[in-house]
């Protein structure tokens, strides 16, 4: 029989070094040793030794691994315990940072005098403190040497007043027009009265001191269309789309054109009450071939026509018609509308700068209104890719150069 240990006493729970854990490992993994051994020399349970074991191996295997030395879990223990204390005081610190900015933005005072009373005392660096008062920090050098230096001026011309009032003349006129298109508009009225023009950057400073801007525009498209729509000159490819009017007295107006790539210029037009179909469409092709090339059979060189997939547009007589005449037939990949971006370009334009600005009482009086606003937009309407340019301006200036012989 085992002998049996009989504990007739209290006893402390021994702690063992170490060192003194290493050496009751390496004695049970010499030859001939075991761990039940070597746990009954030493009055240790053979489970802890197992486990002094276990943990010594596995704990090499990391050491060596990492080429590190190997760190006690009681010391990885305590590193933790003191990284979440510096946590919890970390995020009391931000939430009394986030106090002291909320109590800042209610506070009478304004935070640049507060900046300012506190740069002045030197004990906070100045990038440290802008940053947490949320401030300007070239603000607050400047406030430094405004004593040094005398402050810049507001300089006035004579002719301020002059252009002012032009300028309001042009926004009561044109209430969608930024400080460029009232430029262009401006300096169109200049040009006419033989006066030189003016600078787009002096309209800006105008139109702000008048409070005469627009507000900026914030929406983005999500679309990204990479191709090239708009080419080098005219009657190289014409685009189409239709669009629709919706009247105060619930009638719906739908229009199709025919917009050149080039020069912008709105060639022809077709509107109608009802639905756009492909009689319409082939009739919009005969009215804008004729508005450019006059009464002919055929183009005298083709000229691509771009436009949706819409029923009117892919229908079979309306693609064999269009062929006939001497059109390269083009339609924009499904699921694709920016494809035909500068149609769907004119489209935003029209009825924001002509439609959303204008009464629209009925379908009758609308029908009546568009021919004055197409001819308004090709004579007048500025546009940034032709240089702020109207699309007949254009149109003039490009026949001029061409019929100009060159020396």
């Amino acid at each position: 029989m085992l002998p049996v240990e009989v504990i007739t006493s209290v006893q402390r729970r021994r702690r063992w070094s170490a060192e003194q854990k290493k050496a009751m490992v390496l004695e049970a993994e010499q030859l001939g040793m075991r761990v039940s051994i070597v746990a009954r020399k030493y009055e240790v349970h053979p489970c802890q030794l197992f486990r002094w074991r276990r943990l010594f191996h596995e704990g090499a295997l990391v050491a060596v691994r990492a080429e590190e030395e190997l760190v006690p879990s009681s010391e990885v223990r305590g590193l933790k315990r003191r990284i979440q204390e510096l946590e919890r005081m970390l995020g009391r610190k931000t939430l009394e940072n986030e106090i002291l900015k909320d109590a800042l933005e209610i506070a009478r005072g304004k935070k640049t005098d507060l900046a300012d009373a506190l740069a002045q005392k030197g004990r906070h660096p100045m990038k440290a403190l802008c940053e947490t008062l949320g401030v300007s920090r070239s603000r607050q050098y400047e406030k430094r040497q405004e004593g040094t230096r005398p402050r810049r001026r507001h300089y006035r011309r004579a002719e301020d007043d002059f252009y002012l009032v032009l300028i309001r003349e042009i926004v009561n006129h044109r209430v969608t027009s930024g400080y460029r298109r009232v430029t262009a508009h401006l300096n169109r009225m200049l040009h006419g009265h033989g006066q030189a023009p003016v600078n787009p950057k002096r309209i800006y400073r105008l139109m702000k001191i008048g409070g005469l801007l627009l507000q900026k525009s914030t929406g983005h498209s999500q679309r990204v269309h990479d191709g090239t729509i708009v080419t080098t000159r005219s009657n190289l490819r014409w685009c189409s789309d239709v669009f629709e009017i919706a009247c105060w007295s619930k009638e719906r107006i739908r229009v199709a054109f025919t917009l050149d790539c080039c020069d912008r210029e709105i060639i022809s037009y077709v509107a109608t009450t009802g639905g756009i179909n492909g009689k319409m469409i082939r009739d919009l092709i005969v009215q804008s071939t004729e508005a450019r090339h006059g009464m002919i059979d055929r183009l005298p060189e083709p000229i691509e026509w771009l436009s949706d997939n819409g029923p009117a547009y892919i229908a079979r007589e309306t693609v064999a018609f269009a062929e006939s005449v001497g059109f390269i037939v083009c339609t924009t990949p499904f699921y694709s509308p920016e494809s035909n971006g500068m149609a769907e370009a004119f489209v935003k334009t029209f009825k924001r700068d002509y439609v959303h600005v204008n009464p629209l009482y009925n379908a009758r009086f609308v029908l009546a209104q568009l021919p004055k606003w197409f001819e308004d937009y090709n004579e007048f309407h500025p546009h940034k890719g032709l240089k702020m340019k109207s699309p007949r301006e254009y149109r003039r200036l490009a026949v001029k150069l061409e019929t100009c012989p060159v020396n």
